[in-house]
């Protein structure tokens, strides 16, 4: 199984811009499907976007679309999601997962790895 682990979370003011990066430990990372999420306090785990094993698609939440981009570098065994202008309600705890069946999801349950989660906190 693979193994994640986040990093770029910081400060950042609305409006503002930030890229996380996920390091997959493990051979077979281009056979993951990936996803990100996050997750504020008190509030349940939500989609952020998600990309096939080769990056040739990707699949967005509504309020992401335009602003979040997702990609990957599987030479590398790196998830990348680049997040532009910032909303204050989007500070929270971003996690990349991975998914083995070959299939786009949204929903967390569908995840078979998760990393421990990098904070990003959004200032107005």
């Amino acid at each position: 199984q693979v193994q994640l682990v986040e990093s770029g979370g910081g400060m950042v003011q609305a409006g503002g811009s930030l890229r996380l990066s996920c390091a997959a430990a493990g051979r077979l990372f281009n056979r993951y499907f990936m996803g990100w999420f996050r997750q504020a306090p008190g509030k349940e785990r939500e989609f952020v976007a998600a990309i096939t094993d080769n990056g040739g698609s990707t699949y967005y939440a509504d309020s992401m679309k335009g602003r979040f981009t997702i990609a990957r570098d599987n030479a590398k065994n790196m998830l990348y999601l680049q997040m532009n202008r910032f909303k204050p309600e989007e500070t929270a705890v971003y996690y990349c997962a991975a998914r083995r069946y070959y299939s786009l999801s949204s929903s967390p349950v569908d995840y078979d790895a998760w990393g421990q989660g990098t904070q990003v906190t959004v200032s107005s």
